[in-house]
């Protein structure tokens, strides 16, 4: 069944379980562990795929609130605030009280976060650079506007199943 609840035909349920396969590939592909730990490196110091997103975000502007970090992620409150606490553990950020409003916590990145982050986003950009030489320029475009597609699908999907039954 498609998000309207009508039946796949054949042809639509055979791509569908071919994206489905594809899908999984990419969660958790045999070379993902690989990959993780060249983009955001490996060992102790080794960051994780929720600490690399804070640190984006944390890059983007001098400073965020908690509150909003969290909307930015996309996640729960509780969650942000434990990928912070192990980014400050790390020395990359560090949380603060607002100078307008000590009630409010504001999170910065550290020097080294801004140093780990570059040496992520620039092994980023290798693996980004890679990808693409495998397309042509229009296809590269046709992909991203695909994958922006993708995501505006899901987010929209999430939206209806996080709406309160009436």
């Amino acid at each position: 069944m498609d998000s309207r609840g009508q039946t796949l035909d054949r042809s639509q349920l055979a791509l569908s379980r071919r994206i489905g396969a594809a899908w999984v590939g990419l969660r958790r592909g045999a070379t993902m562990s690989a990959l993780r730990d060249y983009l955001f490196g490996d060992g102790e110091d080794a960051l994780e795929q929720g600490q690399m997103d804070a640190l984006e975000l944390l890059a983007a502007r001098p400073a965020w609130r908690m509150s909003n970090l969290a909307e930015a992620l996309r996640v729960d409150p509780s969650t942000a605030t434990r990928a912070v606490q192990r980014l400050e553990a790390n020395g990359l950020a560090e949380r603060r009280p607002n100078p307008d409003d000590g009630r409010v916590v504001e999170v910065t990145m550290t020097a080294e976060g801004r140093k780990r982050h570059r040496e992520a986003s620039q092994r980023g950009n290798q693996l980004m650079a890679h990808i693409l030489d495998s397309f042509g320029a229009q296809e590269a475009v046709v992909l991203a506007d695909f994958m922006e597609r993708l995501i505006g699908s899901i987010d929209e999907f999430v939206a209806q199943i996080e709406k309160p039954a009436t």
